[in-house]
Formats: structure tokens, sequence, C-alpha cells
């Protein structure tokens, strides 16, 4: 178990997400991060789905009532264990009674906190996934108490292991994001395609867990920027009217009515969602769903190999 000591920001469970309910408008929601959350996870020694806390633009502090081992992984925190600092993509033993902080720095939004056996959490609609809007489950708040699991391989054995996040994710504040191509392109205008694939972007402050508005040139469309609602996906890129795009994320509503120019791929995603507000500057290339599927099968490979 551990004691929630200090909170700030977004703090909530989450695991791989909640499928099979769209159709009822229910968003899949997961991590922001899936690559950071499924690392974490392989670090102590978990299935890739198991639970973790997922803290967003903001801190938190932790004590156990246990021995456990523990894993932070994300971009922009550091962890402080009693009178130790870990960097993150590590795991660490810690003690029972023992303080673990886990504090914000620059270089990234989201951090994922795993611990040996999991985090046990009433399922709803078959997830752990906390969907604040739609009231599925809470966010986690000061005087919490997080029930644990048990661990099923041996703690010491656990602790010490690194990930070698720079070989498979390069987090950056500069990122090529790749795409695959919408299905609205015959949509945009010649010059809006190439606006979109050759400018830089920006997240505006106005992010969430639901979508990052990002700021830059403006795409231009050939006939109207609406059309009839239609299924959206995390990693849709949305272009309404005013031609700045919006970009879906994990808490994306299961339909939108605005052209999309593009989807990101699967192993892009998590380098956007660590991207900063008025920071990061994100340009955008194609690449083929051949392409996409083959890097995104090599990242799980790699995950599975760290998780041995």
């Amino acid at each position: 178990m551990l004691e929630v000591l200090d909170v700030s920001g977004l703090v909530t469970f989450q695991d791989a997400g909640r499928r099979g309910w769209g159709s009822f408008g229910v968003p899949v929601s997961g991590p922001m991060d899936w690559f950071a959350h499924q690392a974490a996870n392989a670090l102590v020694g978990n299935s890739g789905n198991t639970t973790v806390v997922e803290i967003g633009l903001g801190e938190a502090t932790f004590r156990p009532n246990q021995n456990c081992v523990l894993a932070v992984t994300g971009a922009g925190y550091e962890v402080s264990n009693y009178v130790w600092t870990f960097p993150l993509w590590t795991s660490f033993f810690v003690r029972a009674g023992w303080r673990v902080h886990i504090k914000k720095k620059n270089g990234g939004n989201w951090a994922y906190l795993a611990v040996s056996g999991g985090f046990e959490v009433d399922s709803i609609l078959g997830s752990h996934s906390t969907y604040l809007r739609g009231r599925l489950g809470n966010a986690i708040q000061v005087g919490d108490f997080l029930l644990t699991g048990k661990s099923t391989r041996d703690l010491l054995k656990l602790a010490a292991r690194t990930f070698p996040v720079e070989k498979t994710m390069p987090y950056s504040q500069s990122p090529v994001i790749e795409v695959i191509m919408g299905p609205q392109m015959e949509r945009f205008t010649e010059d809006g395609i190439q606006t979109f694939y050759g400018s830089e972007y920006t997240p505006s402050a106005s992010f969430d867990r639901m979508g990052y508005r990002l700021v830059g040139k403006s795409i231009a469309h050939s006939a109207g920027a609406d059309l009839i609602s239609e299924g959206m996906a995390m990693g849709s890129v949305q272009v309404p009217a005013s031609g700045q795009p919006i970009v879906m994320m994990a808490d994306a509503p299961t339909t939108g009515g605005y052209l999309k120019i593009a989807n990101i791929v699967k192993t892009s995603l998590p380098l956007l969602a660590q991207c900063e507000a008025g920071v990061s500057k994100i340009r955008f290339k194609e690449v083929s769903i051949e392409e996409a599927q083959e890097k995104y099968r090599n990242t799980l490979r790699d995950i599975m190999v760290s998780g041995r």
C-alpha cells in the first residue's frame, strides 16, 4: 500500500485503456504516453496492461507501508527516494516508511509510477483507467491509500534495472512526428498540405488529456472545414475552420465533425504527448502504413526484452 502525502497537477490511475465501448461514446482513455506506461511495468516485472499512476503537469509524494520496488518513466521529472535521487527509466527498492517524491522539471509533461505487483483498482467497464469527464474513477488525492498487489518476482532482482530509452523513443522538444495520410486529404488545398508538412507547430496552453491544440501556419481547406461527424481515434489530426490543427489524445471523443488531414502513428504519440506548451517545435512527416506497423513491432520487442 502507498499513502499519498502530497499531490499537484492531474494524478490518476491508468491501464492500457477501456476498449469496446466506443459505440456508446465512451473514450478509450489509458495513458497519454503508452510507451512510458508499458516500460514502467516492464521494469518492475508486470505485464504491459497493469495499472500505473499517471502524473501530469504536477508532482506527487508517496510513502509505502511495506518494502516494494517502484519504477518511474516519462519525461520532465526526477525521483527522490529517502536521501537519494534517481533518474527516470530505472527501478529502485523502497523500504517501508521511506518517502518517494516525483518532482516536476522541464522537458516533458507526464510521468508513470509502476509498482511490482501493480495497483489494485476497481474495474469500470472492463478497465482501471480514470476518465474524469465521464466520472469513471476519481483523481488521486492527498490522504488516499493506494492498494498494491503481491509481486510474483524477487524484489531485489527487480531493483536497479534500467531501460535504454534513448535507443527506442527519442524524446525531444523538437520532434519529427510521423503520420499516415488522413481520410479527408482531398478536402485540403495543395498549399494547405505543403503547409502542414513544411511548417513548425507549437502546442498551445490549451491542451489536456482530450486533445492538443497546435499553433502555427494556417492550413487551407479547399471547400469548408466541417463534415458529418464520424469516428475518431487517438492521434487523429483535425483541422477546423481556423486552420490550426488539433490532435486527439487519450480522452478523445469517439466522434468528431472536423476534417482530418492525418493520423499520428502509434510510435510518435509518446513524442507529442511529452511536448511542452509554448516551447516545443513540432514537424510532421508522412510514412506508409507498413513503415508504421514495422516500427511499432520493433518498439514492442524492445519493451519485451527489457522486461525479462
